[in-house]
């Protein structure tokens, strides 16, 4: 009996006690009642470590985990795989409240373009505006060409541009092709332009011109470029000028044509180019009102120059720059029809910027010191501040501001007199009415320096213009234009009105 009840006490005692078996007082025990019984906490196997780098894809597989077949192919209909989910998107927390940011919001919708369902529509990028009445150019191969020709009719009531002069109708004729390569690598273009202006009344007055340049671009290397061009002009002396003979029957004619090599290396933001010029202008002869010729060949010369440029880029749509530039002119005769030696040499150092600031200012301007000393010790020297600008502002979509100043020596033919310091700037402003209706106004200034006789000229020019465009190949175009010009010399002022309206095709 004793022995049974220790044996009794034993197993109660065991059951209290054993980590295998809860107690009745224990809350996880099936009869304990009043409370729900708690989860059972299953043991974790540890995972197996996968099969080492060598092992290979055939046999037997003791981790039992499925394997991948190759090159499986997708049934036709069926549904394509769900994409990965994407990456959170980098960015602060998410904010107190259940609340997101405006940035987690973009950088959310970014992430969410970059992972795009493979079944999802292609975006394809929107298209620029074009405007509808631009010509769209004839390619050719790999290049793209814009021809042009324009027909015009008009009046002048002072076409020899002298003090009381006459007026005259007359009609002018002006082709032009515009030659663009569409090369990845290295550029070619050219701009022809032609004109030729008949009068009615006045044909001593007839002016031909032609202008055409060439330039062409190798991409040596990443950082390196060469730069080649050409040019060619054929014209005739302004009207009023005073190298005209006083029984002149006709304008002289005249051809000047040149090229230019350069080569231009960056040093990251540092730049330096370097260049060199060759160019030959020749005179015809003039004809008389008595049938007689005059022999121009003293006016031909040979220019020979160069020009040195550094530049430094301070932001990306700003690089300033400094330049020096130099010439020496060599005419075929030694003296002129007066008994002077004409050859000189020229310095003229510059500062200036390029402009790129957004896309509204884009060009250059610069300012810099012209001196031309001639060999003839009785020629006084060439002196004086020039300045060039070639800059468009885009006010709007619809407004358009050019800017344009040029300075240049020209030679003489007069006694005593070294040359002529040209300086010429002008403003042009272009505003849509509409697409097809554009207006234009013109503001022109210009200033004639005579060195050796004291002459100096003012030059003025106002002008309005209306451009209606029937469609991307036909336009018309009414212009009218005042032009002036004041000198202290004497019987030498005029002034001028144009009026003119004309045709114009174009590709």
């Amino acid at each position: 009996m004793v022995h049974l009840l220790l044996v009794a006490d034993a197993r109660a005692q065991s059951a209290i006690t054993s980590p295998w078996q809860p107690a009745l007082t224990d809350p996880r025990h099936p009869q304990h009642f009043g409370r729900a019984p708690l989860p059972v906490t299953r043991l974790t196997v540890p995972a197996i470590a996968p099969p080492p780098s060598g092992a290979g894809e055939t046999g037997f597989d003791s981790t039992g985990a499925s394997r991948k077949k190759k090159n499986a192919r997708r049934k036709p209909g069926a549904a394509r795989p769900a994409p990965p989910p994407p990456p959170a998107p980098p960015g602060p927390p998410q904010q107190a409240g259940g609340h997101t940011s405006a940035p987690q919001i973009a950088a959310r919708a970014g992430y969410a373009e970059a992972y795009r369902s493979p079944d999802a529509p292609v975006r394809r990028p929107q298209v620029p505006i074009q405007d509808a009445y631009e010509p769209l150019g004839l390619r050719v191969g790999s290049f793209l060409l814009r021809p042009s020709f324009e027909i015009a009719r008009g009046f002048d009531s002072n076409p020899a541009r002298v003090t009381g002069g006459s007026g005259s109708y007359y009609t002018a004729v002006e082709p032009a092709l515009q030659v663009r390569s569409q090369w990845a690598r290295h550029a070619y273009g050219a701009d022809l332009r032609g004109n030729f202006t008949s009068y009615d009344t006045l044909s001593s007055s007839n002016r031909p011109q032609v202008e055409a340049r060439t330039f062409t671009r190798f991409d040596v290397a990443r950082d390196t470029r060469v730069n080649v061009e050409g040019r060619f002009t054929l014209s005739t002396d302004y009207p009023g000028s005073p190298n005209l003979q006083a029984d002149i029957a006709k304008l002289p004619t005249y051809i000047s044509y040149g090229n230019t090599a350069g080569l231009t290396r960056r040093f990251n933001r540092f730049e330096l180019s370097v260049k060199g010029n060759v160019d030959r202008t020749q005179y015809q002869d003039s004809k008389l009102t008595d049938g007689a010729t005059f022999n121009n060949r003293d006016r031909d010369f040979d220019q020979y120059g160069g020009q040195l440029r550094a530049s430094y880029e301070l932001t990306p749509g700003v690089k300033p720059f400094a330049e020096l530039g130099g010439d020496t002119r060599h005419h075929d005769l030694a003296l002129d029809r007066n008994g002077f030696q004409r050859d000189s040499r020229a310095l003229t150092p510059r500062a200036g910027t390029t402009f790129e600031l957004t896309r509204k200012l884009t060009g250059e301007a610069s300012v810099g010191y012209l001196t031309r000393r001639y060999l003839d010790p009785a020629l006084a020297d060439l002196r004086g501040v020039v300045a060039d600008a070639s800059l468009i502002w885009t006010a709007s979509g619809l407004t358009t501001a050019k800017l344009s100043a040029n300075s240049r020596a020209e030679e003489s033919a007069v006694a005593g007199v070294s040359g002529a310091l040209r300086r010429d700037a002008a403003l042009q402003v272009d505003h849509a009415f509409r697409r097809w209706l554009i207006g234009t106004l013109t503001l022109g200034y210009g200033f004639d320096q005579y060195i050796g006789n004291g002459r100096e000229d003012t030059r003025t020019t106002l002008g309005t213009a209306l451009i209606y465009k029937l469609n991307r190949d036909l336009s018309l175009k009414g212009e009218y234009r005042r032009e002036t010009l004041h000198s202290n010399a004497a019987n030498v002022d005029y002034d001028a009105s144009v009026f003119t309206i004309g045709l114009k095709l174009q590709r």
